[in-house]
């Protein structure tokens, strides 16, 4: 093949991945499993877990174990497919296979548009965090300077996405464990000048859910939404040297770890620091535990940590926009002209999903409070759409597969997958009787609704013209 070559779309209804033979095999299995464990660390956490435990109080705890137990049902549903048909287009593929090829294009597209979103988001954190540093530096000059950098790193080479990632992933991850050390030493009375908390900030302070039933719900659905972004493991997982056995391992391994992760974290925060203090919103949980122990410059340490955090993130969502948009045009589901892979790089939809996601950082300088705003709360329940389609995906490709092709399983078939199903269901009606994130679910409703009718009518069409 050479290396510059535009590939022909397969038949609509297939479902199947052209993509995929065609791309790079530059990943290997440590970058798999740092992809993995790095996906879904990013600044949701170290920052915007602070808003849920200003609700939920103690009780986050259990809103993110609640909500972790759903990611691992999902990732291992993700994984089973995905282990068994491995394709660039991850979750979109398999829906087109199971469903039909408008639930792989709406799928697709809505995420698509989620992690372009993503990158302008992240892009516009980290350009703040650089002129608190350097004040006087445009914002506009370090979004671009991140923007050249990652956007340029994905048209190199895989490797390079790779090696990015694995590196931001083993910082976090390691600052991660570092803060765990620390707060299970001064939980047990041992950190130096710290004295045990026992349970007083668990009890006190209200009792352990200190806004009752409604407080829990609304760190719960924060919970939900700040895990997206292990997908991205499965969409890489098509780059690697050997696909299925690095999906296999990566999600198996990236389950429990980010369940220690996440829910270790909370029960750290609101054992160490009173709930309503007010630096777990203003300077985020992490710092307001680190300030607590009297660590010199939490603050900077932990803006080090979250700038990482967000710069792997605009990595990481160029890179899966990039793929998830080269599986849908070979697919016969977007515009031909990005379906070219040149020296085994899609660099056409690299470079589409990179500029979609810089003009969603103009939008928020222009617009932030019409165009941009409404942008956004079309993708707040998108995460929670593409899970929707992996479980339903899932419970009918189990039947169609050859169990010789199940490397991985997903638990108790088709129990667990029901019960996941309708805890998103759960989810849902929460989001609708909850003000605060009614808007985004009517939103993201509404982009939904209008890419499921874009992709039946397409879908009629290919049939009525094949």
């Amino acid at each position: 093949m050479s290396p510059d070559t535009r590939l022909s779309p397969s038949p609509p209804v297939s479902g199947e991945d052209a993509a995929a033979p065609t791309l790079s095999q530059g990943l290997r299995q440590r970058h798999l499993s740092m992809i993995a464990l790095g996906g879904v660390i990013g600044a949701g956490l170290f920052v915007g877990s602070g808003r849920g435990i200003a609700a939920a109080g103690p009780s986050i705890v259990l809103a993110y174990a609640a909500s972790g137990l759903l990611v691992m049902l999902v990732m291992r549903m993700l994984g089973e497919m995905s282990a068994a048909h491995p394709a660039s287009g991850s979750f979109s593929v398999h829906a087109e296979r199971a469903i039909g090829p408008w639930a792989g294009f709406t799928s697709g597209w809505s995420y698509w548009f989620l992690l372009c979103m993503g990158v302008g988001l992240e892009g516009i954190g980290a350009a703040q965090i650089m002129t608190g540093w350097l004040p006087g530096t445009p914002e506009w000059a370090w979004v671009a300077l991140f923007m050249a950098m990652f956007c340029g790193a994905n048209l190199a080479a895989v490797k390079n996405f790779g090696e990015f990632e694995f590196w931001f992933a083993a910082l976090k991850v390691g600052a991660i464990v570092v803060f765990l050390a620390i707060g299970a030493l001064a939980i047990a009375g041992v950190f130096p000048g710290a004295d045990a908390p026992g349970t007083s900030n668990l009890t006190g302070h209200g009792g352990f859910m200190p806004n009752g039933t409604e407080g829990l719900i609304i760190g719960l659905l924060a919970s939900v939404l700040a895990y997206g972004g292990l997908e991205t493991v499965t969409i890489a997982a098509a780059e690697s040297e050997r696909p299925v056995q690095g999906v296999a391992s990566a999600v198996r391994t990236a389950m429990w770890r980010i369940a220690v992760f996440y829910i270790g974290s909370m029960l750290v925060i609101v054992t160490l620091v009173p709930w309503n203090d007010e630096k777990v919103t203003t300077a985020g949980p992490y710092v307001a535990a680190l300030d607590h122990l009297g660590i010199p410059a939490a603050g900077q340490i932990m803006n080090v940590v979250v700038l990482i955090a967000l710069l792997s993130a605009m990595n990481a969502n160029i890179y899966g926009s990039s793929r998830m948009a080269l599986s849908l045009v070979t697919r016969g589901q977007g515009p031909r002209s990005l379906a070219r892979i040149s020296s085994g790089i899609p660099r056409r939809a690299v470079v589409a999903s990179s500029a979609f996601g810089f003009l969603c950082v103009l939008l928020s300088y222009w617009r932030p409070d019409d165009i941009f705003q409404w942008l956004l709360n079309m993708i707040g329940a998108v995460i929670l759409v593409v899970w929707t389609f992996t479980a339903i995906s899932q419970l009918i490709l189990r039947r169609r597969t050859d169990p010789a092709k199940l490397v991985v399983k997903m638990w108790a078939y088709p129990l667990l997958t029901r019960v996941a199903l309708a805890a998103m269901a759960v989810i849902f009606v929460l989001m609708a009787l909850e003000p605060a994130t009614r808007s985004q679910l009517y939103w993201t409703a509404a982009l939904t609704l209008v890419l499921m009718a874009i992709g039946y009518l397409r879908q009629r069409k290919a049939a009525g013209t094949s």
